[in-house]
């Protein structure tokens, strides 16, 4: 069984709250890099002139590169330190950005990409790691992570607008420069306030479970997320495939090496393993609410970008707040109930969404900002049960492990619910589809609701306006039902938190915890 919560324990001062407050502005530039590119891609075309597969790749590469390295950086972080990781890290990630800024061609700025998205790989654990080592009194450390929760997912929304911002004033390559001073603080702020922390005894680092742990995650995220562009393909299954048979080797090498890069520690209590699993499921929902919230914002009520990011940073008001509330609950109740509310508020947001129309704005803001407090509740909540749950030595691993699900649950949510919205939406207008449309134009028309704006751009009046509502109705119609799958999904969750998450017993079932080497 897992530790008992420890109330008692050393309070955090003011030196431990000042070096949290540090660890929150790499968080804050990583995930907000995520999507600070959704303005700046026209701006790169005119510029650089990437092909279309280029293009793809300056937008999608940044996070694959996250995504194939959290595992590797995690465990490098519990041998050499996780702060000196996080100061490798933010080095990595000023200089990728200079780099990305100057790009004088779009495979210089792939490049750069590929080297932020280490630098995020570098930070992301890191930081989340930190947090759990710094905080020794339980109910300070649920609420650290609360905040650190709650930062991630504003993040996100945040960067679409800032970007949407700086290039109002300046050029593309703002979007980039704008981490270099935050970087440069954290250079400056990291070795005065943030305590180093490592396992004193890490043994050999596994370098064959490196490109085995990257060709596990990789593939399997690649093609997800082309499932859910592409639909169902050769090219994407084989993806899958591949990187589940690499992933197969990759735990196979895990259970038999003694130095293994995932420690089986990590998984000798099932709040750990169970946490993975919820994390998944919940970032599963809210990546899947976001591909269709941001095309419904566009494309259904015809709002230019930087108009969409702005009310997307209404329910993100909502869900800043709701982390650390999550926190202060948990500390009154039992936090697998509390994870369990969370999982059914994320539901209740999915009905509320299932109820919208082609012009339906209020309830789509509402929808979303309810599912956020409820995902961001079990995120904030379970990552905090897993990371206590885990050694402390191998904080690192654990956190890394924990963002993985994350991305894979993400990838999952785009490709399963983007694949039951484009079902519906082609069955819809294989019987609603405007007579009169030429065979090409008809074929854009039933792929995607963007091809079918395109098409209703280049028709006569009436006829566009036809061809826009129905294209519209049959997204709609194919983002409701993904709704309703989906808070059938988190009502199973909640059930299945409320049953796995018990309340942890007082001693690690006589394991003793190596101490962690780090100064106070």
């Amino acid at each position: 069984m897992t530790p008992p919560p420890n109330p008692t324990g050393p309070r955090a001062g003011r030196r431990e709250w000042a070096a949290f407050a540090v660890l929150l502005l790499p968080l804050l530039l990583v995930s907000m890099d995520v999507s600070v590119l959704y303005f700046a891609i026209p701006a790169i075309t005119q510029d650089l002139d990437p092909s279309s597969t280029q293009q793809l790749w300056i937008f999608d590469i940044y996070a694959f590169a996250l995504a194939g390295l959290l595992i590797t950086m995690g465990s490098l972080g519990d041998r050499i330190g996780r702060r000196r990781l996080l100061l490798i890290g933010a080095v990595a990630f000023g200089l990728a950005s200079v780099l990305a800024a100057y790009a004088q061609s779009a495979e210089a700025l792939i490049v750069a990409r590929v080297l932020l998205g280490l630098g995020g790989a570098t930070l992301m654990p890191s930081t989340l790691a930190l947090v759990r080592n710094i905080f020794r009194n339980d109910q300070q450390r649920t609420q650290a992570i609360g905040i650190w929760s709650g930062a991630m997912a504003g993040g996100v929304a945040l960067g679409s607008v800032m970007g949407g911002v700086l290039l109002e004033h300046f050029w593309w390559g703002s979007v980039f420069l704008v981490n270099v001073p935050a970087m440069v603080l954290l250079l400056i702020l990291a070795p005065l306030l943030v305590p180093e922390f490592k396992d004193p005894a890490p043994g050999r680092f596994d370098l064959l479970s490196v490109p085995l742990s990257m060709g596990a995650v990789l593939p399997v995220v690649y093609g997800l997320k082309e499932i859910a562009v592409e639909g169902l393909t050769l090219t994407t299954t084989l993806c899958v495939a591949v990187g589940l048979a690499v992933g197969a080797l990759f735990v196979r090498r895990q259970r038999t090496r003694p130095d293994a890069m995932i420690s089986r520690d990590l998984f000798a209590h099932r709040v750990f393993g169970s946490g993975i699993a919820l994390l998944t499921v919940a970032a599963f929902a809210m990546m899947g609410s976001a591909y269709f919230t941001t095309q419904y914002l566009q494309s259904v009520l015809g709002m230019s970008s930087l108009e969409a990011a702005l009310w997307s940073l209404v329910p993100s008001l909502a869900i800043g707040v709701s982390a650390p509330a999550a926190a202060t609950l948990a500390q009154r109740y039992d936090r697998r109930h509390v994870i369990a509310g969370g999982f059914l508020t994320g539901a209740a947001g999915f009905a509320v969404l299932a109820l919208s129309s082609t012009d339906s704005l209020v309830v789509l803001l509402i929808g979303t900002a309810v599912i956020g407090c409820g995902v961001v509740t079990v995120i904030a909540l379970v990552n905090d049960m897993a990371l206590a749950s885990a050694p402390p030595h191998k904080a690192g691993s654990a956190a890394s492990l924990l963002e993985t699900g994350q991305e894979f649950g993400g990838a999952l949510g785009m490709a399963i619910l983007g694949s039951i919205g484009t079902a519906v939406y082609r069955d819809d207008l294989a019987g609603s589809a405007p007579q009169g449309l030429p065979d090409g134009a008809l074929h854009s028309v039933r792929e995607t609701l963007g091809g079918a704006t395109a098409v209703a751009d280049g028709l006569p009046g009436p006829l566009g306006d036809a061809v826009l509502t129905a294209a519209r109705e049959a997204f709609v119609s194919g983002m409701r039902l993904a709704a309703v799958c989906t808070g059938v999904l988190l009502i199973a969750a909640a059930v299945l938190a409320a049953t796995l998450l018990r309340r942890r017993a007082a001693h690690r079932a006589g394991k003793p915890v190596r101490p962690l080497v780090g100064a106070r």
